[in-house]
């Protein structure tokens, strides 16, 4: 059956781009490669693999001969370019098999492929490379469709891929990776001659072509025919997943309701390390969540090794009504308890009874997939990031439980199975490459006045640390041009009046939906007012109280609450001033909020220390270059106190000081760097950054 329109998947080949390219076939595969990746229904991140062969010359024996370029190790064919793959001698590659001594013996081919590397600036070669080595074919896909594997994960799985394709397409069973499943592809194209492709039982597909072009369009072809057979299934069953159980709130009650409990699934799934959260109400998750048969296939896991690795064993399906009172946290955290005790035991069990004399010490039992029905899906892990493509994942394996019960009924991989992957020792040692985490990893920063000025520097500063980070300000359009500066992942922001006490509920409600809760609260949000007693107006004052002092207890409050709720400690940093310190002219509103805001920072401290909470407070002074507050009349005011011109100012501040430095937002930043990251035991204290100003000692 030849396809000649896509709507389960997206045809994305460009053949102005692809001329561009012509003969060069490395350059062709990596395109190919990254088109793939672009659509989540063919492959995940980091999900799949792709190679090419091609002719060239030994730069030792000046003979020509085949090479195959192959995904590496750890790579993401959306993603891909030529420093992610691996460059081997493909004669060498398949003359491992008179090395090879059996199943038994896997893992140490892998070391045996670094003896076949023809490019010396390849990625270390992945698992897969010997299932593409053995191969014929000049161009390989190997993916992860949701629709493949629905049927590869399928009761009856070869016998619907007979129905499908007939004798067109090849079938090998459930087989974990590496050099005896690319034995197990060999022999079954061997023995069926002609064929287009091959799927993997419970695993995904294999396709192929001459070119990189007829590579794509056998992929996206044969993707297309099992989605058109998985929708007619559907409709001819009328309902997927047993049919509905409940109805799901609306957008913004679901959005309430997770931004709530957030912060206690987070705490309670960092009981081992603190974790960042993801939230998702995708409809294919309500759809799930809320069916009849949710009970009987969330317990069962995932299918596809790529999926499994990444959302655990099983997700933790929770036992709460969707519009339950979650406004006393105590009590909902005591009331979910259980269930991650439950779980946790559960997840040892398993360990115990499958486990290895040399495998691996078992690693954090938490869930990584939670799911609330009415609600939606969250998940938690190291990063936002590793969060984010656990959700997609579990929404891929969604996709791929309600394709296998319209075919017949779906089935996992073994607890045994499922083990001698996720305990891998070579996926120990993959883990065990990664580079050490950033000291701000797994936490959350959210920065009032971040949208420019010393608020964005901080957020840089965390941020480049490895936080994320929330940013708030009364400017959208300086919040969307400072949140572009950030990878992916990285930054949210939510537009605040921190004298709104509405709006600062908004923002950690963005802080929870986005990254799960908060660790870390900057009040740098500020203006100046400088005038003497005669011309400063009521006005002046009461925005001056609003926006440094009120605007500092309600984030506070606000922060408070969400941190005890996580009960993981956190840090509270008010940026402050020398002037709360120091009496000058023409300052009485400012200098009086910064001194308030100082002595809060004190009571607060004692209060909260309990919760081990920290509370700090920095003091800049003289911070011109970058800073929002000298933007217009502050700056006027303080150069007509000083009887200098604004021009003079920076000169004038840096000449006043010990160290005789020009302050930089980067300096403030610094400094709150420190403080939480590296000063764990200080709380009530106050860091001057003025570049020593003797009269603003504080002791």
């Amino acid at each position: 059956m030849k396809v000649t329109s896509f709507k389960h998947v997206n045809y994305l080949w460009d053949e102005k781009k692809a001329a561009e390219l012509a003969g060069d076939e490395v350059a062709l595969f990596l395109y190919r490669s990254n088109i793939l990746g672009a659509d989540l229904r063919i492959t995940n991140y980091g999900g799949g693999n792709t190679s090419c062969k091609t002719i060239e010359k030994d730069p030792l024996t000046k003979e020509d001969v085949e090479v195959m370029w192959v995904k590496g190790s750890g790579g993401d064919i959306g993603t891909l370019t030529r420093a992610g793959i691996a460059g081997l001698y493909t004669d060498r590659l398949r003359s491992l098999k008179k090395v090879y001594r059996g199943l038994e013996h896997e893992d140490e081919m892998v070391a045996l492929f670094n003896h076949c590397i023809y490019d010396l600036d390849s990625r270390a070669p992945s698992i897969d490379t010997p299932l593409h080595g053995l191969l014929p074919f000049k161009h390989i896909d190997h993916l992860h469709p949701d629709a493949l594997i629905a049927i590869a994960a399928a009761e009856d799985s070869e016998a619907v891929t007979k129905e499908i394709w007939g004798d067109s397409m090849g079938w090998v069973p459930w087989q974990r990776p590496g050099f005896d499943l690319g034995l197990q592809l060999e022999k079954c194209l061997n023995e069926n001659p002609g064929i287009r492709g091959i799927v993997l039982g419970g695993h995904g597909l294999f396709t192929w072509g001459d070119t990189s072009f007829d590579c794509y369009i056998n992929s996206l072809e044969v993707i297309e025919q099992a989605s058109v057979y998985i929708e007619k299934q559907i409709e001819k069953n009328g309902q997927v997943f047993g049919g509905p159980r409940m109805s799901s709130l609306d957008e913004a009650a679901r959005k309430k309701q997770a931004a709530q409990l957030a912060p206690i699934l987070r705490g309670l799934c960092s009981s081992e390390k603190r974790m960042i959260g993801h939230f998702t109400d995708d409809e294919r998750v309500l759809e799930f969540i809320n069916s009849h048969d949710l009970a009987k296939l969330a317990p069962l896991g995932t299918s596809c090794p790529d999926h499994f690795l990444r959302t655990k064993i099983q997700p933790l399906v929770l036992d709460l009504g969707p519009s339950a009172d979650l406004s006393d946290s105590k009590e909902v955290k005591s009331l979910l308890t259980p269930a991650f005790e439950q779980y946790r035991k559960e997840y040892a069990e398993y360990y115990e009874s499958c486990k290895h004399p040399n495998s691996p010490a078992m690693r954090d039992p938490n869930p990584v997939v939670i799911l609330y029905p009415g609600v939606g899906m969250f998940s938690f892990a190291k990063n936002k990031q590793t969060a984010r493509v656990a959700s997609e994942f579990y929404i891929n394996a969604i996709n791929v439980m309600r394709g296998s019960e319209a075919i017949s009924s779906y089935t996992a991989l073994s607890r045994q199975e499922a083990f001698n992957i996720e305990y891998w020792l070579l996926e120990e040692a993959k883990l065990k490459r990664q580079p050490p985490e950033n000291p701000l990893s797994r936490r959350v920063a959210i920065i009032t006045g971040g949208g420019g000025g010393i608020g964005k520097a901080i957020a840089d500063k965390l941020a480049a640390e490895g936080a994320n980070v929330v940013l708030t300000d009364i400017s959208e359009d300086r919040l969307k041009e400072a949140c572009n500066t950030y990878k992916r992942d990285t930054a949210a922001y939510a537009v605040c009046d921190v004298a709104d006490a509405a709006q600062i509920e908004k923002a950690y409600e963005k802080a929870s939906l986005e990254f799960g809760g908060v660790d870390i609260i900057v009040h740098s949000a500020g203006l100046a007012i400088s005038k003497p007693l005669e011309e400063h107006s009521l006005g002046d004052w009461e925005l001056l109280q609003n926006v440094l002092v009120k605007g500092q207890f309600l984030m506070a409050q606000k922060g408070v609450a969400q941190l005890r709720s996580q009960g993981l400690s956190g840090d509270i940093i008010n940026i402050a001033s020398k002037n709360g310190l120091v009496a000058g002219p023409n300052n009485v509103g400012y200098g009086t909020a910064k001194a308030a805001q100082q002595h809060m920072t004190r009571l607060l401290a004692a209060e909260l220390a309990k919760d081990k909470i920290r509370v700090n407070t920095v003091n800049p002074d003289g911070v011109i270059v970058g800073s929002k507050i000298w933007e217009g009349e502050w700056a006027e005011g303080r150069a007509k106190a000083y009887n200098i011109s604004v021009e003079d100012l920076p000169a004038h501040y840096a000449k006043r000081n010990l160290l005789n430095e020009i302050i930089l937002p980067e300096d403030i930043a610094n400094a709150v760097f420190s403080l939480v990251a590296l000063m764990k035991k200080s709380t009530g204290n106050t860091i001057n950054v003025d570049g020593g100003m003797a009269n603003a000692f504080v002791r």
